[in-house]
């Protein structure tokens, strides 16, 4: 078992060059977008297609009635009458970012304010069993579009860690892709990805058939667990911000948890996500 990972999402462009038709990839954006995909599976959603922009999203919408709206631009739940831009908070009415005289792009306009945001916490059975839910996130859909080619793509987080290693039984080739926050790594996807490295080859010392950057997600992962995995994450940049927000806060402890749940997120051929 082959068992690479890209630690950041400036290496996502890459994989466009690459043929990972034998390749096993597992994104993780724990903080939060593939933690809040597996709770909704877990909780009864039919299917969830990722999308890159916001457009996308809304244009699928209308053509589709009865899909929901999900989706966030720096945590913040996506509404109408507002512009977005792909690393910036909404920007309210202003035509200016930061004064530098450069308007964000239309298509980071909403024509509606989105269903849901990106927090776990709000998929809950009522609202999403038999649902349809259309998602664009800031880093974990572009992740997992980035990954579309290759032969199984996974959603993985903390919640659902162990089915996802059981899904890899077997495997030659996987590649473990953190998500990150805008163009820098996330320590939160790294750890899971360690996580999951030393789940898949626990207890041994032989490195023969570990990229360095599976090693090194590894040591972070452990070199971690005795303080805490929710302190670690707490303690991140993304975890920070969320602490920082009162609706958010809880959600950073909720990601945090291990395998709560017994399933694994796959997406298909078509781009779509559902629980196998």
């Amino acid at each position: 078992m082959k068992i690479e990972t890209i630690l950041s999402p400036l290496e996502l462009p890459a994989l466009a060059r690459r043929d990972l038709r034998r390749t096993v990839c597992v994104v993780f954006d724990i903080l939060r977008a593939t933690s809040t995909f597996v709770t909704a599976l877990h909780h009864g959603a039919a299917a969830i297609i990722p999308v890159g922009e916001i457009a996308e999203a809304t244009a699928l919408c209308q053509k589709q009635p009865g899909f929901l709206l999900a989706g966030e631009r720096d945590g913040v739940r996506i509404r109408a009458a507002q512009k977005w831009d792909k690393h910036l908070a909404c920007l309210g009415d202003a035509d200016d970012v930061g004064g530098t005289g450069q308007a964000s792009s239309p298509s980071h306009y909403s024509p509606v304010d989105f269903d849901f945001g990106n927090s776990p916490r709000e998929y809950t059975p009522e609202r999403v069993r038999g649902k349809t839910i259309v998602s664009t996130t800031s880093n974990g859909t572009r992740a997992l579009l980035a990954c579309a080619q290759a032969k199984v793509v996974s959603a993985a987080s903390f919640l659902n860690l162990t089915a996802t290693a059981e899904l890899l039984s077997g495997e030659n080739e996987i590649l473990l892709v953190c998500a990150g926050t805008g163009d820098n790594p996330a320590v939160e996807d790294i750890l899971a990805a360690g996580a999951l490295v030393d789940l898949l080859s626990p207890g041994k010392d032989t490195h023969s058939n570990k990229s360095s950057n599976s090693l090194v997600a590894r040591a972070a992962y452990v070199h971690a667990v005795p303080a805490g995995l929710e302190n670690a994450i707490a303690s991140s940049e993304n975890g920070r911000r969320l602490s920082a927000i009162t609706e958010l806060r809880e959600d950073v402890a909720f990601c945090a948890q291990r395998d709560v749940f017994n399933l694994v997120a796959r997406m298909d051929a078509g781009g779509v996500l559902r629980r196998v």
